[in-house]
């Protein structure tokens, strides 16, 4: 089975060079949730940036908030949005209006009312980076878990839908992704970061999963909803290892 490499060393100051290879493309996409502490530091990783919908009125206020001592114009400006996507019931017109004037893109999605924002947005990135190949794409996601619960259940749908995509939930809490079924997971924890409680959760049933690098490690184990779950484990080890027959959640908690 082939094996797929995960790293969070975007929440890294620099990011080492064996943990981003030169052809490595981060996009970030910011949600109408509050900012987690290190926006600005994906901000500065990402080639690409997209608010969706409301996200761009968390950017517009919050942003000024991570630099005190500078004007707010001028930090606004700095950390324009390349895209503002969605069905734009949540922005509010000074923002939109203000972007706009930067020269932001704005793709109004109202019409189609049967996928989420977040969803747009990453539909957007797949298509606009068609000669890229996706396994070196990551898509970071700012703001995807509180707030509303359907709202969360939404986002992690999300992982599903676009299960051949890395894409990573954020907050100031918790990392969360996908491991499909159809690798084997190689997950190069940052120890400065982030650790060391970690969960793998199955949707909705796993019949083996078996890891390593844990402090409760699985063994050909069974989980499923109404069951085990692998819930406020720790992590031991720099390198852990999942394989599966079934999709799975992969979360852990930052510093």
């Amino acid at each position: 089975m082939e094996v797929m490499s995960h790293s969070s060393a975007f929440l890294l100051p620099t990011i080492p060079a064996d943990h981003r290879p030169p052809q490595t493309y981060y996009a970030l996409v910011v949600l109408n949730q509050n900012l987690p502490k290190f926006t600005p530091l994906l901000w500065n990783h990402a080639q690409l940036h997209l608010c969706a919908d409301g996200g761009a009125n968390r950017v517009y206020d919050e942003m000024p908030l991570f630099f005190p001592d500078e004007d707010a114009s001028h930090v606004r400006t700095r950390y324009k949005p390349d895209v503002i996507k969605g069905d734009m019931d949540s922005i509010r017109t000074e923002v939109l209006n203000f972007y706009a004037n930067l020269g932001t893109k704005i793709l109004d999605e109202s019409q189609d009312q049967d996928t989420t924002d977040l969803h747009k947005c990453v539909a957007y990135i797949r298509d606009f980076t068609p000669n890229l190949d996706k396994s070196n794409l990551c898509i970071l996601v700012a703001g995807a878990l509180g707030g509303r619960f359907d709202h969360t259940l939404g986002n992690l749908n999300v992982l599903f839908v676009f299960s051949s995509l890395r894409i990573i939930l954020i907050t100031d809490e918790s990392l969360v992704r996908l491991l499909p079924r159809t690798h084997r997971h190689e997950i190069h924890v940052q120890n400065s970061v982030e650790g060391p409680h970690c969960g793998l959760i199955p949707f909705p049933l796993s019949k083996s999963t078996t890891t390593t690098g844990l402090q409760w490690d699985l063994t050909n184990t069974e989980m499923r909803f109404g069951g085990l779950i692998s819930t406020s484990n720790v992590v031991k080890g720099e390198i852990i290892t999942v394989e599966s027959d079934a999709d799975l959640i992969w979360t852990i908690s930052v510093k």
